[in-house]
């Protein structure tokens, strides 16, 4: 007999709100939770065929603290840590994973013009958000760090899989693209092993594989900045796509009354405050769609909206402090605003 399977992810940043019906005659759901990348990471998937699923479930797991150990800065080594460690030195040689990740995040600080950098880890460290250390730094210790912050300084050698940064004290943070590669990854791996329907959440990183077992796109609900965990303001239809949000709601300190949130402005050194409290890409690779969120909410809705606007396949929602919701073109006929406290202003 056929059933319906109700699904409610009450997770940072999206929760999936509606069920799958299969129609292979079995609700056999292989669920597994992982705790990686500072985060816990959802495995969910849909087949008849456990030993399958269990064994994606594992490869995946081992790929996630593989690409962790190679990528962290939060841990005593690694291959980005070392590379920070020999900044104004020596090359580093790295693996193709990493290198291909800063390859990328590269890419997206020269498309930015800068607002996304990976060479933001010392203003990172410095303000510690998201951690017992999380302080407001006086500004000159800010001015004394913003030299550092120039990913121009970060040099390739594509012929030997090297990197080198430029200047001593110069360091690279990749947590605003690894948890996308690492999607990208996990979706791969399950598709090797035949899995056709499956749902990945890496901490508020949405990762769809195919549709729902009866064939209706998966219902994506954005959250709500202002509210509390797992209220939803709108719902996306996705399938086989990846969704990423940036928010102002996900690590923050208070002092004085005002809100210091962990997306720091390259430019400034403290956090952005371009109008937008939340952003949200919807594209077929979450390496992009995690670099491409933060980098939309540090820009700005003209200039953010613009970029997206260029880019191919890729599509955003921008919720501004007014309470006012941008979407891009090619996503209004999947996007229903359920909110009535906010205004959809295109």
């Amino acid at each position: 007999m056929k059933k319906n399977i109700s699904l409610i992810f009450l997770i940072t940043i999206v929760s999936i709100l509606s069920g799958c019906a299969n129609n292979k005659g079995t609700n056999t759901v292989i669920k597994e939770e992982i705790y990686a990348l500072g985060t816990v990471i959802q495995i969910q998937i849909y087949d008849g065929d456990e030993d399958k699923a269990k064994k994606a479930i594992e490869e995946s797991a081992k790929r996630i603290q593989e690409i962790e150990n190679k990528m962290t800065v939060n841990q005593e080594k690694s291959e980005v840590i070392q590379i920070n460690e020999n900044s104004g030195k020596n090359f580093v040689q790295i693996s193709p994973d990493t290198f291909y990740v800063i390859e990328k995040a590269k890419h997206y600080s020269d498309l930015t013009e800068g607002a996304f950098d990976l060479t933001i880890e010392p203003i990172v460290k410095l303000w510690g958000i998201g951690t017992e250390h999380a302080r407001v730094p006086k500004q000159e210790e800010i001015d004394d760090l913003l030299d550092l912050v120039d990913y121009k300084d970060v040099i390739l050698d594509k012929n030997t899989q090297q990197v080198k940064l430029n200047k001593k004290g110069q360091a690279i943070d990749l947590g605003a693209i690894a948890k996308g590669y690492t999607g990208d990854e996990v979706k791969k791996i399950l598709k090797e092993n035949g899995i056709k329907t499956a749902f990945v959440n890496l901490g508020g990183n949405v990762v769809t594989l195919g549709s729902k077992l009866d064939g209706s796109p998966w219902r994506i609900g954005v959250q709500n900045p202002l509210d509390e965990r797992g209220k939803h303001i709108a719902v996306i239809e996705v399938v086989d796509e990846t969704i990423v949000t940036s928010g102002n709601y996900e690590r923050y300190f208070m002092e004085n009354g005002k809100r210091y949130h962990h997306i720091i402005d390259p430019k400034t050194g403290y956090p952005a405050e371009a109008g937008i409290i939340s952003s949200t890409i919807v594209t077929d690779a979450s390496i992009d769609a995690d670099a491409l969120s933060t980098s939309v909410y540090v820009l700005g809705l003209e200039k953010g909206m613009a970029l997206i606007e260029s880019l191919e396949n890729v599509e955003a929602v921008i919720v501004t402090e007014d309470k006012k919701i941008y979407v891009t073109s090619g996503l209004k006929d999947r996007f229903k605003l359920e909110n009535e406290e906010f205004q959809l202003a295109n």
